[in-house]
């Protein structure tokens, strides 16, 4: 009778939505608003970002939300804007970085045990150096600005993904289908890209989005220093590099606005790689 009363509970309309569904639900909520920062970045124009020398240094208003700068520009208006720009540079980046992830893990467990050994050294060799040290060399190699942000984060966050493919792979490899495969003629890589490629997507969906949020915030590190974006785009990274001589002054809006955005982009990705590997995650199903 208790049992029943449970299982009678757990399917009624009104009860609460379980983990899948919460997780559904919040990782469409956290789209629409990473939507809506692109579109209104979009929407916004470039007219906030004009030169006005007599609404210098305005504290935040009705008027101006973000308050605006020592050139009369809208800070709002920047950092938006600073944002979509960053989105869009994290994106290829992360998209780049999840290639060449995907690209070498399957390598490793698909070419032979020297592969692996080879791939394995490479990945243990990258992961040996730190992210920042060499984003900034590559990024001064490639030139700087937006390709070589871009190099610099896809060439320097794919190891630890491409580690998770290719432990994801080794396991697959072992499967009777794939011993079939091979037994039937077909080539090491046509089993790596028809079985083992299917499986393995859903660990690299999430992977991409958990790199999103490292693009993003090494993006605004490197242009913070100089090396990152040109100063004429509004980076997050430039637009916090430029406030840091108005401090002192008391310009407390042109730092802590843009940066309290930064931080929300960030940690609403790194939300939603967690909620979508929640939902692509089998042992969630019944939660």
């Amino acid at each position: 009778m208790e049992r029943h009363y449970r299982l009678t509970r757990r399917f009624m309309p009104g009860n609460r939505m379980n983990r899948r569904q919460r997780s559904a639900v919040t990782a469409v909520l956290i789209a629409v608003l990473l939507a809506a920062v692109s579109i209104g970045a979009a929407l916004l124009g470039q007219g906030g970002l004009n030169t006005h020398l007599d609404m210098r240094n305005l504290p935040p208003s009705a008027m101006h939300p973000f308050g605006t700068d020592w050139l009369g520009r809208d800070m709002f208006t920047r950092t938006v804007k600073g944002l979509a720009l960053s989105v869009r540079v994290g994106l290829a980046a992360a998209c780049f970085s999840a290639a060449i992830a995907a690209a070498v893990g399957l390598a490793s467990a698909a070419l032979g045990k020297t592969a692996d050994r080879l791939l394995s050294w490479l990945i243990d060799l990258f992961l040996s150096v730190p992210h920042l040290v060499s984003l900034i060399l590559i990024a001064f190699v490639c030139g700087g600005g937006m390709k070589g942000v871009i190099a610099g984060v896809a060439l320097t966050h794919w190891p630890s993904l491409a580690r998770i493919i290719r432990a994801e792979a080794l396991q697959l490899r072992a499967a009777d289908y794939a011993h079939v495969s091979r037994r039937l003629g077909k080539s090491r890589w046509w089993v790596a890209t028809r079985h083992f490629m299917p499986h393995i997507a859903p660990q690299l969906l999430v992977g991409l989005l958990m790199l999103f949020p490292h693009a993003i915030l090494h993006e605004a590190a490197i242009s913070f220093i100089g090396l990152g974006l040109s100063p004429h785009e509004p980076s997050i990274g430039i637009i916090l590099s430029e406030a840091m001589r108005y401090l002192s002054a008391g310009l407390w809006w042109l730092a802590v606005f843009p940066g309290l955005a930064l931080l929300v982009i960030v940690r609403s990705f790194d939300r939603l790689g967690e909620h979508v590997r929640c939902l692509t995650d089998p042992r969630h199903a019944r939660e």
